[in-house]
């Protein structure tokens, strides 16, 4: 387990990406290697495995441990044969699954009978029990019982000119043989094994958070076949459009929407929303979610590879074994410290008699205790172990981060950058309130205008409309029947009813009509500067009715900005809205800066200030904000359940849409970056410490090893505690309050595609109303 954080591995890693694209027609053996889990072990197969013939690409899983060789007719016996000749033994994985638990057994009677032996020889040496060769006989039993694969993996290490923990602690103990010191020899091995296995334990629970990830879709799902029946079937042979039949408590297999049934689904594992969310009939599910209610039926929408849940697995896969810029430097620090202090012990083991007068014996065995001092993996575990915390903290919680660099940097926002619409607010306008320009109009009148214009909206695929439509039918009103309708692109619909033109639009078409009298217009003005866009319904050149539309603010949307503040980040709303409804909503927000209509460009040039002023993000959907996403130093895609563009490009996903995870996002990254550095100062002190030790005299052995591998537990420890907690996690109660019944969330994630397809009625988005 350890020696896979030594070495010289850094730079091979930092040349070589850890996953290579995998070249066209070729076929893939996926292997699992139970002693790889780290980049030293990633550059010793990358050198074995280098030069052989058919081989094209390598993908390395380090926290799954597997190993995937693209090849072309390549002999897979030969690979195998390779692998095993650097110590690693490589098992076929199952094609069907991504990834496997460890088989291995820990012989721990071995161990524990090994101790005993070591402990009795350590004894027998300091007292003198019994003949002098009963210490030598008795720490070379305990040798033989645990030491043995320590040392067979320090040689080949070696002979790959390789200096990581096997290969110190291998010299190192059989330097002390050498000189005599058995029964410490046979101590630094037991204690060395016993705290590998400590830490390949603690390690373990870092693997377990992501390989838990693979394990919340089941394998298998109830189709429904030809004759009616339905039939368990592996999921990864299920096509688009079947349909699947989910029992209560049982877990979904696969995308889709709801066909018959409401059921009441926990959909944590995708969005770190932790209260149930009511379900019914067209409503979007999503694989990895549990069905709390009843049984019901769905419609697949996607395969089993690609199911939002696939993507945040791959996700995450990619992020951890990316490399945060705090690693990137740790691993070329190790890489100098290595071998420099290897270097130092062997001139301590040479020099020291000569300098100060001690015998050779004493100086040597002072260099022993620099050997095993100088493997820094305390300081190079310690990294990725956190990283890989955070990152599930993250996904647990809902956040999607696409790289450690983004976990670690992202402590350092100083200035946020929202979009406006399906950000701050819900991206689906609804209708605010709506008066007839005649003010004597009775009740009956009132109510035929309402159903005028239920009629013509009826008739329109616009967002805009579509809001009116559904006023009208929550109020039980009977929409008109209106005929020959005639759209206007970027202005809206004209119809003929009861042998009238009529109409329903924006001042564009009410100006047509000579309907936009001066009275008019300063009222448009009015509610334009609270944010809202107003409809007008007409008949020839009388206006009759006008009707307000707002896109709301979301209502977690100020907690998210007031919460930002008091972390000292400054926030800024960039819209192509008018600037007076861009205002209104950042007041609303209690956002310190509205910028209102900007083009993408401008959009991007404002990202390029902020970034010049410090470091800067922008959360936006994805698509539409991607120069400025782009630009900006995290970029943040809100609704990332309803947008691949938005999963495949944003270095974070909110995916519940909540911009209150905003704030946990940074909090998590402020606790991230102070592990992190907790983890150097422990490590680099107690290196400091022992190495003052070993030049004084003061430190024997077996201490190092306790110094050296403590500190490796410690660190280890210290970066699992991000797992324990989600510091700032948003609260759940009022987001599920605001839930509206069955698909809240689906109409969050279509949020980005609603504003892609607008343009019917009035030919914009509803940023440009």
């Amino acid at each position: 387990m350890r020696d896979s954080c030594c070495g010289d591995s850094a730079k091979t890693h930092a040349s070589r990406p850890a996953s290579e694209a995998p070249p066209p027609g070729a076929r893939a053996l996926r292997l699992r290697i139970e002693a790889m889990d780290c980049p030293t072990e990633e550059a010793l197969l990358r050198r074995a495995l280098a030069g052989t013939p058919g081989v094209e690409a390598l993908n390395f899983d380090l926290i799954g441990r597997v190993l995937t060789v693209h090849h072309r007719d390549a002999d897979e016996e030969q690979i195998r044969r390779r692998i095993a000749a650097t110590g690693m033994t490589p098992e076929p994985l199952d094609p069907a699954r991504r990834s496997e638990a460890p088989s291995t057994r820990e012989n721990w009677w071995k161990l524990g009978g090994a101790a005993v032996i070591a402990l009795v020889a350590e004894v027998s040496d300091w007292i003198a029990l019994g003949t002098p060769w009963l210490p030598a006989v008795l720490a070379l039993a305990a040798i033989a019982l645990v030491g043995l694969p320590t040392w067979k993996k320090g040689f080949i290490a070696l002979r790959h000119r390789t200096l990581n923990i096997n290969a110190l602690m291998s010299v190192a103990v059989t330097g002390a043989l050498l000189i005599g010191q058995w029964a410490e020899a046979a101590m630094v091995l037991v204690l060395f094994t016993l705290a590998e296995r400590i830490e390949a334990r603690s390690l373990g629970r870092a693997r377990d958070a992501i390989r838990k990830l693979l394990t919340l879709a089941p394998e298998s799902a109830s189709v429904r076949q030809p004759d009616g029946r339905f039939r368990s079937v592996p999921a990864s042979s299920v096509v688009i459009d079947s349909l699947v039949r989910v029992r209560p408590g049982e877990r979904l297999a696969l995308d889709g929407s709801i066909v018959e049934g409401h059921p009441i689904l926990d959909e944590s594992p995708i969005t770190g929303e932790s209260l149930p969310v009511d379900k019914a009939p067209g409503g979007t599910v999503y694989a990895g979610s549990i069905n709390q209610g009843r049984e019901f039926l769905f419609r697949t929408s996607r395969v089993a590879a690609d199911t939002t849940l696939a993507r945040i697995i791959h996700a995450v896969e990619q992020a951890q074994a990316s490399r945060a810029p705090t690693q990137r430097f740790i691993d070329r620090f190790a890489a100098i410290y290595t071998p420099a202090v290897f270097t130092i012990a062997v001139l301590v083991g040479l020099a020291w008699p000569w300098l100060f007068g001690v015998g050779w014996l004493e100086g040597i065995y002072r260099a022993l205790v620099l050997l095993v001092i100088a493997c820094p993996c305390a300081l190079v575990i310690s990294t990725p172990v956190t990283i890989v915390s955070g990152l599930s903290a993250a996904a647990r919680a809902g956040i999607l981060v696409k790289g450690g660099s983004f976990l670690e940097q992202g402590h350092r926002l100083r200035t946020l950058a929202f979009d406006k619409t399906g950000t701050l607010t819900r991206g689906e306008p609804s209708q605010c309130h709506w008066d007839a320009i005649d003010d004597t109009l009775d009740s009956a009148a009132r109510q035929r205008l309402r159903a005028l214009a239920a009629g013509l909206a009826a008739r329109s695929g616009h967002p805009v409309s579509a809001a009116l439509a559904r006023a009208a039918e929550a109020e039980g009103i009977d929409s008109l029947a209106v005929a020959a309708v005639e759209e206007r692109p970027g202005r809206g619909v004209i119809a003929t009813w009861e042998g009238r033109r009529v109409w329903l639009g924006n001042l564009r078409l009410a100006e047509e009509f000579g309907a936009a009298i001066p009275p008019l217009r300063a009222r448009l003005a009015e509610h334009r500067k609270r944010g809202e866009t107003l409809v007008l319904l007409g008949e020839e050149e009388h206006p009759l009715a006008l009707f307000a539309v707002a896109d709301p603010l979301r209502e977690e949307s100020r907690e998210a900005i007031e919460a930002l503040h008091r972390r000292g980040i400054r926030t800024l709303v960039l819209s192509g809205d008018h600037p007076d409804s861009v205002a209104a909503v950042a007041g609303r927000a209690g956002i310190d800066e509205a910028h209102g209509a900007l083009l993408p460009g401008e959009k991007l040039a404002i990202i390029e200030a902020c970034v010049a002023e410090g470091p800067t993000g922008m959360v936006g959907d994805g698509i539409n904000d991607a120069p400025a996403l782009a630009r900006a130093d995290i970029g943040f895609a809100m609704g990332a359940l309803g947008s691949d563009a938005a999963i495949e490009t944003a270095d974070v996903a909110l995916m519940d849409d909540d911009p209150r995870r905003l704030v946990t996002f940074l909090d998590l990254s402020r606790a991230t970056r102070a592990v992190l550095m907790q983890n150097i100062a422990l490590a680099l002190g107690l290196k400091a410490v022992f190495m003052v030790l070993a030049f004084t005299g003061h430190a024997t052995l077996w201490m190092a090893v306790f110094a050296d591998m403590g500190a490796s537990l410690i660190v280890v420890a210290n970066g699992l505690r991000l797992l324990r907690s989600v510091p700032g996690r948003a609260g759940s109660a009022q987001h599920a309050a605001n839930q509206e019944g069955a698909g809240q969330l689906e109409d969050h994630g279509g949020g980005h595609h609603r504003r892609e397809q607008q343009g019917a009625m009035l030919g914009k988005p509803l940023d440009h109303q």
